[in-house]
């Protein structure tokens, strides 16, 4: 039964540089409405990624759990007090979320479900990992009867960094490729070699501190480069296969159609790797690449025959080939490696109607 003053605060944790300082501060709120004599009921909740399956899902709560109750037990000072209730669960295993709203939703139902009347967001947020949320999302949640307040936490200052992030070879690399495009919808008139040159040189100034993690070889990429096209006459090849088969397919008086979803966990590295295969694979007619987590693709397939040729890694060998040369193609299938699951079925529903939840009580 819920106390009638209790002090009932929902936090949203996920992985986060400043998840650690956002604990304290919610501790610290919790310290003042002990003093003020109500009970409190902290519910730190995470939502479940998109493309984990539930094992996934599961591993990272428990990891999360642990290391909220080892804080809170440090920051409380050696135990949590008789008068916190802390709870901790999975909820959005069960549904598929894709927009702000979606994630907000999932918040606000936990939230009405349990009677809690206000959340603490940690300020670096974000459920998805890739694309910023926390605005939108607390956006969202500001707009229903909720309380909602941004965790006071330090965090670090990350100028100084992209300030250090320029160096000559990425300066020449971003002029070359900006002065290379310009010209390419231009011409080769004196007009233009000017005005491209000021606008490569412009457009490097801005982009050189944060357009690469690292100096680029230009070894590298002129390998790269030439492999390119290769690359490109491959997958036009693969893309005219497919369309071949689903005409048959629309065709055919049965519509012999049998759309799963499938997951294939690719031997790449590096964001322009992965970004290659996952467009390549949507480009590709038969298949959606739904969500990339790390190196793990959520795949939409429309046939037997397309989830044949994604097993068969034909698309990750031609994208390791251009990335990391010929010896860099020669590697087992997805299937031989035992990195591709035929099937990705979604979390039971009568064992996800109810969020994963785990009780503690102080004292």
């Amino acid at each position: 039964m819920t106390h009638p003053t209790a002090h009932r605060l929902l936090v949203p944790v996920g992985d986060s540089v400043t998840i650690r300082e956002t604990v304290a501060y919610v501790v610290r709120r919790a310290s003042e409405a002990l003093e003020d004599g109500q009970a409190v009921e902290l519910h730190f909740v995470s939502i479940s990624v998109m493309g984990a399956t539930s094992e996934e899902s599961g591993e990272d709560h428990e990891r999360l759990r642990e290391l909220i109750d080892a804080w809170l037990t440090e920051d409380f000072g050696e135990e949590i007090p008789a008068d916190v209730t802390v709870e901790t669960a999975i909820v959005g295993q069960d549904q598929y979320l894709f927009s702000p709203d979606d994630y907000a939703n999932v918040l606000l139902e936990y939230a009405s479900n349990h009677d809690l009347d206000r959340v603490v967001m940690d300020p670096e947020y974000n459920p998805e990992g890739t694309i910023p949320l926390l605005a939108p999302i607390e956006s969202r949640l500001r707009a229903s009867d909720l309380d909602v307040e941004q965790a006071s936490v330090e965090r670090e200052a990350r100028q100084p960094v992209l300030a250090r992030a320029a160096s000559l070879p990425k300066y020449l690399a971003i002029f070359a490729v900006s002065f290379g495009f310009y010209l390419s919808i231009g011409s080769l008139v004196l007009f233009d070699l000017v005005t491209g040159a000021i606008t490569a040189g412009v457009v490097s100034i801005f982009l050189t501190p944060v357009a690469f993690r690292r100096n680029p070889s230009f070894t590298r990429a002129l390998r790269q480069l030439v492999r390119l096209p290769l690359y490109a006459f491959y997958l036009l090849w693969e893309i005219a296969k497919a369309n071949v088969a689903m005409a048959y397919v629309i065709l055919h008086p049965s519509l012999p159609i049998d759309p799963k979803m499938v997951e294939l966990r690719a031997a790449l590295w590096g964001d322009v790797p992965i970004t290659t295969l996952a467009n390549s694979i949507t480009l590709t007619p038969g298949t959606l690449t739904v969500t990339v987590t790390q190196r793990t693709f959520l795949v939409h397939s429309l046939t037997g025959s397309s989830r044949d040729d994604l097993s068969a890694g034909g698309l990750e060998r031609a994208v390791r080939f251009v990335f990391y040369g010929r010896s860099g193609a020669r590697i087992p299938s997805p299937r031989e490696r035992d990195d591709y699951t035929d099937e990705v079925t979604p979390t039971d529903p009568d064992a996800a109607a109810e969020p994963e939840t785990e009780v503690q009580a102080g004292g």
